[in-house]
C-alpha cells in the first residue's frame, strides 16, 4: 500500500497528495480519496453559494438586466464547480494531459452531442446582446399564436410561461429563427382595433359616438392622456372611430383603442363588443348585413311555382307580377 493518496483509479506510486501523518495507516488510500473528494464537493457547493450572496447585488446594480446578471451568478457557480472538479481529478490522480480520446470519438461527441449545445449557446449570447426580450416581458410566438411572459433566459433555452398557466422551454437557436412580438419592450400599452359595419340608412356620426363611448366605459382602456409616442408618430389615446370604407353592404368603421395591460387584450375586446352590441338596441345605427335583391323584369322568363299536389297546372311568375297558369 502506498502512503499517499492517488493510487486509486492510475495506480501509480507517485506522491499526488501527501498523506497525513495523523491518519492511520491501515486505511485505504480509496476511503481517504473518496472522502477528500466529498470534502472538495461540499466546500465548492459552500463556496458557489457565498461568492452568489456576496456579488448578486452589486452585479445587478452594474448590469441593471435579470437575464445578464442570472447568466453572471451562474458563471460564477460553474467556475467553482469546474475548479472543484479539477481539483477532484488531482486528488485521484488523473492527470488531464494523460486523458486522450480517438479523432473518431472525439468528431462523434462533437458532432452528436456538443453541436447542438454550441449552437444554443452562441444563440443564447446573441439573444443577451440584442434584448429583443428581457424577463418579465410578455411576448407572443407569431407562428403558434402563443402568448406568454419571459421567466428565464439562460445561455441555451428561453422559459416561457403562458398565459394558460402551462410553460415552454424553447432552445435559443429555435427562438433566433422565429417572429417573436414583444408587448412589454418599452411601454406596456397595446392599442386594439375593432371593425364595425352599419347600414347606409344609420346615423354615420351617432355610431361613431357610440363606438367610442363604448371603448371608454370598459375597465383597462385609456380614455385619455397625452399622446402616446410609436417610432416619430403620435396617436391619440382616447378611443378614437374613424371611417374605413363604402362596402357593398354598408359603412365599415374602425374603433381603435389603447388598453394598459397586454395581458388582458381578449377581455378587454370581449368587453367593448359587449357595450358595443347593447348600445345599438337604442341608437338610430344598425349593423350592417348582406343583402341581395332578385330584380324581376321582361328579359328575367319564368319563375315556376309549385302551389301543392291538388293543383291542376303549374303556375309561373311573368314579370309584370301576374301568376299564369299553364
Amino acid at each position: 500500500m502506498t502512503d499517499t493518496i492517488g493510487g486509486w483509479f492510475s495506480g501509480r506510486e507517485e506522491s499526488v497528495i501527501p498523506r497525513p501523518d495523523i491518519i492511520p495507516s491501515r486505511i485505504p488510500d480509496g476511503v481517504l480519496e473518496l472522502t477528500a473528494s466529498l470534502v472538495v464537493i461540499l466546500l465548492a457547493w459552500v463556496a458557489a453559494r457565498i461568492l452568489v450572496q456576496l456579488t448578486s447585488r452589486r452585479i445587478a446594480r452594474h448590469l441593471e438586466r435579470p437575464s445578464l446578471t442570472r447568466v453572471t451568478l451562474g458563471g460564477i457557480k460553474v467556475s467553482v464547480y469546474v475548479f472543484a472538479l479539477l481539483t477532484i481529478l488531482r486528488i485521484n490522480g488523473l492527470d488531464l494531459g494523460s486523458i486522450a480520446l480517438s479523432v473518431t470519438v472525439f468528431s462523434a461527441v462533437v458532432g452528436v452531442i456538443l453541436a447542438p449545445i454550441v449552437g444554443s449557446v452562441i444563440s443564447g449570447i446573441f439573444l443577451l446582446a440584442d434584448q429583443p426580450y428581457e424577463i418579465g416581458d410578455m411576448i407572443e410566438l407569431t407562428d403558434e399564436g402563443t402568448r406568454g411572459f419571459v421567466d428565464d433566459i439562460t445561455l441555451r433555452y428561453t422559459k416561457v410561461y403562458t398565459i394558460n398557466n402551462t410553460f415552454l422551454i424553447v432552445p435559443n437557436g429555435k427562438m433566433r429563427d422565429r417572429d417573436v412580438i414583444n408587448y412589454s419592450a418599452d411601454d406596456t400599452r397595446v392599442r386594439m382595433s375593432i371593425e364595425v359595419m352599419i347600414t347606409y340608412e344609420s346615423d354615420l356620426s351617432r355610431a361613431r359616438d357610440v363606438l367610442e363611448k363604448s371603448a371608454r366605459t370598459v375597465d383597462g382602456v385609456l380614455t385619455g392622456g397625452p399622446k402616446i409616442r410609436v417610432g416619430e408618430a403620435r396617436y391619440t389615446a382616447a378611443p378614437e372611430c374613424l371611417v374605413g370604407e363604402f362596402g357593398d353592404d354598408g359603412i365599415l368603421l374602425n374603433l381603435r383603442y389603447w388598453v394598459q395591460e397586454p395581458y388582458r387584450m381578449n377581455s378587454i375586446a370581449s368587453n367593448v363588443r359587449a357595450n358595443i352590441r347593447e348600445a345599438f338596441r337604442d341608437e338610430p345605427c344598425e349593423f350592417a348585413y348582406p343583402h341581395s335583391h332578385l330584380v324581376f323584369d321582361e328579359t328575367s322568363g319564368n319563375l315556376q311555382v309549385d302551389v301543392g299536389e291538388q293543383a291542376e297546372a303549374p303556375e309561373h311568375y311573368r314579370a309584370d307580377g301576374e301568376f299564369s297558369q299553364q
